[in-house]
C-alpha cells in the first residue's frame, strides 16, 4: 500500500479502491457481508481476529498490513521527529477469548515499543490456558480493577489499581482478572529489538 492509513476502516477502503472493487465485489472475495464491510469502512465496527485472518488470507496480504502502511523506511535513513496521538477510537482492536487489545499509534511502523490498552476477562489460569511467551520485555500498569500475574519462575502476584510489573517476555506469563474482579483494564508496553514484534503478537493472539 502506498498511502499511510491510521484506522482499519481506511485500510479496508484503500484496499477496495486500489483494486477498483465495489463493496459487493469485495464481499464476494472476502466472505464478509456487505453491511459489515460498510460499517468497518466508516469506523463503526471492528473485526475479530478470525475475520482479520480470513481477510488477509483471501486478499493474500499479511496480517500486519491491516495495521498500517507496510513500506519500511530505507535502511540508511534515520527516523526522526515521529509522533502519533493514540486513543481508543483510533486504536487497532483485536478481540480474543481472554482479552480485548487496543493497539495504540498503530499507523507508526517499525516501532521498538508496542503500546496497548488491554481489557482482561479471564478469571483463572485454567480459563486462560497455557502460559504465553514472546521476544522482548514488557511493562504492565493496572488502570482499573486488579490482576493476578502468573509467571514461569515466580509465584503468582496480585496487582491493584495503580500498581505495575516489568517482566522478561521470553518467560512464560499470563494476566488474569484478580480476586473479586470480573474485568480489569491495563496499559501495557511491549518492546523488542526484533522488527516483527507486532506480527508475533498478532499470531500469538490468534492461537489463543
Amino acid at each position: 500500500m502506498a498511502e499511510r492509513h491510521s484506522t482499519l476502516g481506511a485500510i479496508v477502503r484503500g484496499l477496495r479502491d486500489s483494486n477498483g472493487w465495489t463493496l459487493r465485489e469485495m464481499s464476494e472475495r472476502t466472505g464478509i457481508p456487505v453491511s459489515t464491510l460498510s460499517k468497518v469502512e466508516h469506523n463503526r465496527l471492528t473485526l475479530t481476529y478470525d475475520k482479520l485472518q480470513e481477510l488477509s488470507a483471501r486478499l493474500n496480504i499479511r496480517m500486519a498490513d491491516l495495521f498500517a502502511d507496510s513500506d519500511p523506511a530505507p535502511a540508511n535513513s534515520p527516523v526522526t521527529a515521529r509522533r502519533s496521538i493514540g486513543t481508543r477510537e483510533n486504536a487497532f482492536r483485536v478481540q480474543t477469548a481472554n482479552y480485548d487489545y487496543y493497539y495504540l499509534c498503530a499507523e507508526l511502523r517499525r516501532k521498538r515499543m508496542i503500546p496497548n490498552i488491554t481489557t482482561i476477562r479471564a478469571r483463572s489460569l485454567g480459563e486462560f490456558g497455557a502460559l504465553v511467551r514472546h521476544a522482548g520485555e514488557e511493562f504492565i500498569y493496572v488502570v482499573e480493577g486488579r490482576i493476578t500475574v502468573h509467571t514461569e519462575f515466580y509465584d503468582p502476584v496480585t496487582l491493584e489499581q495503580g500498581e505495575s510489573i516489568y517482566i522478561d517476555s521470553n518467560m512464560g506469563h499470563a494476566y488474569v482478572a484478580g480476586p473479586d474482579c470480573d474485568e480489569a483494564v491495563t496499559l501495557a508496553v511491549m518492546s523488542s529489538a526484533e522488527d516483527d514484534l507486532m506480527d508475533s503478537l498478532i499470531t500469538m493472539h490468534g492461537e489463543r
